[in-house]
């Protein structure tokens, strides 16, 4: 009976301590999602307002963004820059429409900032 605990207990130090090694080798990343719903047919009632949702996943971004008509995911540039998370969206052309924009960011190690095209936003997330 004791050699059987001795042997669980060895079994429980070994699976935490690889479990431990795996977790602390992570490699830096960054993934996103995007999602987007033409509201306008012009950009006139664009709204600068900017939202941010923080969950166990990482961050949600909610905006308005005038985009070419033609506009699709794959156009999206995100990558990551030291401490800041840069997004690149194409430059509307001569009929853009309006989008509510939908972005969920998922990064290690933790970012403090991202820029979506030219605005730099501060990011803190909740606890």
């Amino acid at each position: 009976m004791k050699n059987k605990k001795l042997k669980m207990s060895r079994l429980f130090i070994f699976l935490l301590s690889l479990f431990v090694t795996i977790s602390c080798n992570r490699k830096p990343f960054v993934n996103h999602k995007l999602k987007f719903e033409k509201i306008s047919d012009n950009c006139e009632n664009l709204k600068p307002s900017f939202r941010m949702v923080s969950n166990v996943a990482g961050e949600r971004f909610e905006f308005e963004k005038c985009l070419d008509a033609n506009f699709t995911k794959d156009l999206i540039k995100v990558s990551r820059q030291s401490d800041t998370v840069l997004v690149r969206f194409p430059k509307a052309g001569i009929q853009p429409v309006l989008n509510k924009i939908t972005l969920d960011i998922d990064s290690y190690p933790r970012y403090n900032f991202i820029t979506i095209d030219d605005e730099t936003f501060n990011v803190i997330p909740a606890n």
